[in-house]
């Protein structure tokens, strides 16, 4: 991740929607919850976050209320996923690291909703893992991989 005057571009499949951003995501992270699982069809996801008064889009992406508060946006074209907005973050987009022109430099910082990990799924690093949200004061609850005792 670069400075604050970077720009980190990505887009759908089919290149239909883009978007692009300045300066570094606010935080990145391996996401376990059913939800986000569901979405793109994956044992978990990886998200940045960006202020919205740092993204432009281009291309038009279609959206759905995918639980309450929630809106998902997604290429009305190739399907793909784009983005994740949520009522309780307002001023900021989550955005599929995979969907970044450079995937690869964006590196997570923790796994959230470690306990919605499906059983198999034991990812080798030495992040912290959250059984929950890692929201503001949250510690925590392991450290590197899963072992079943």
């Amino acid at each position: 991740m670069g400075d604050g005057n970077t720009v980190s571009a990505g887009r759908c499949f089919c290149g239909a929607v883009r978007f692009e951003f300045t300066g570094q995501p606010k935080w990145v992270i391996h996401c376990h919850c059913e939800s986000c699982r569901r979405a793109v069809s994956s044992p978990m996801t990886t998200w940045l976050a960006v202020p919205n008064d740092r993204l432009t889009w281009t291309g038009s992406a279609r959206s759905y209320v995918s639980s309450p508060g929630a809106l998902r946006k997604f290429c009305g074209n190739c399907g793909a996923q784009v983005s994740f907005e949520h009522e309780r973050f307002p001023d900021e987009t989550h955005l599929y690291v995979a969907s970044m022109d450079d995937p690869g430099a964006f590196r997570p910082s923790r796994h959230v909703f470690f306990e919605e990990r499906l059983p198999w799924m034991d990812v080798h690093d030495d992040l912290p893992r959250f059984l929950k949200g890692s929201g503001k004061g949250a510690r925590p609850d392991l450290h590197g991989p899963a072992t079943e005792s």
